[in-house]
């Protein structure tokens, strides 16, 4: 390969809660794009850089500046929120990818928003749990309600992305309204808003509770499952040890 695009998942921003990888290829970047919000995040160690920025629903067009800058023989990096593959760019990138067959694209994770906004609330998905965004840009409400309904039926702990925004504003509600038409009103639930950034807070409520609760894009919610408590002020989702004697469990460990 000619080229080499890094596409680099920053977490929620701060360095300290940046990958060694992910510092390393911004350092060795010789242009960083992204989002402005996320570009302004990075701090003064970058602001040097040569940066470049495209609003929101601009995603491909992004993506493409990559490329372009790439073939300069510029080292490029795309910075991505919490992680590039979960919601991020990866994904686009390797669909565009096509058009530029000399470039090689190399992904570096970071912490998305499950894992850091469960270590506030505690261990909330410390058993089987998916991932839900309710953003419609890009995935129709129906096909969101169906997957509602499917993680509230598998009894999965539910962490909801992009729960509101502006346009927004009652679809979370929704889908608690959901979720309400198959679990109880009273299932421990949980919240996070701007992890790793200033103003940072998390709050435990129940479902009911969450119903009334104004949020915006930058928080992550997590519905417990029927195993989700509450233990010492934090929200614990017990793993599911089977209670069975230490000579069976030695025998399935040989096993």
């Amino acid at each position: 390969m000619e080229n080499r695009i890094y596409i680099v998942g920053m977490g929620p921003g701060r360095e300290d809660m940046m990958t060694g990888e992910a510092v390393r290829a911004l350092e060795e970047a010789d242009v960083i794009i992204g989002y402005p919000l996320y570009l302004s995040l990075l701090g003064e160690r970058f602001q040097k850089k040569k940066q470049i920025g495209t609003p929101m629903r601009q995603e491909r067009e992004r993506c493409r500046l990559c490329f372009e800058e790439a073939k300069k023989g510029k080292r490029t990096a795309l910075v991505c929120s919490g992680d590039a593959g979960v919601y991020g760019m990866a994904s686009l990138m390797y669909e565009l990818a096509k058009d530029y067959p000399h470039t090689e694209l190399v992904v570096i994770p970071g912490i998305t928003a499950a894992n850091s906004g469960a270590a506030i609330l505690g261990a909330p998905i410390g058993h089987d749990f998916c991932a839900i965004s309710l953003s419609d840009l890009l995935t129709p409400w129906e096909k969101i309600e169906k997957r509602l309904y499917a993680a509230a039926a598998g009894d999965f702990v539910i962490v909801i992305y992009n729960p509101s925004s502006r346009k927004r504003k009652d679809y979370l509600l929704r889908a608690c309204n959901i979720l309400l038409s198959q679990i109880e009103k009273g299932r421990v639930c949980g919240y996070v808003e701007n992890i790793g950034r200033e103003g940072c807070r998390g709050q435990i409520c129940t479902l009911e509770e969450l119903c009334t609760k104004e949020v915006n894009m930058f928080t992550t919610v997590f519905i417990g499952s029927s195993e989700t408590e509450v233990i010492n002020g934090k929200l614990v989702t017990k793993r599911g040890y089977r209670k069975q004697g230490s000579a069976n469990q030695k025998a399935g460990e040989a096993d």
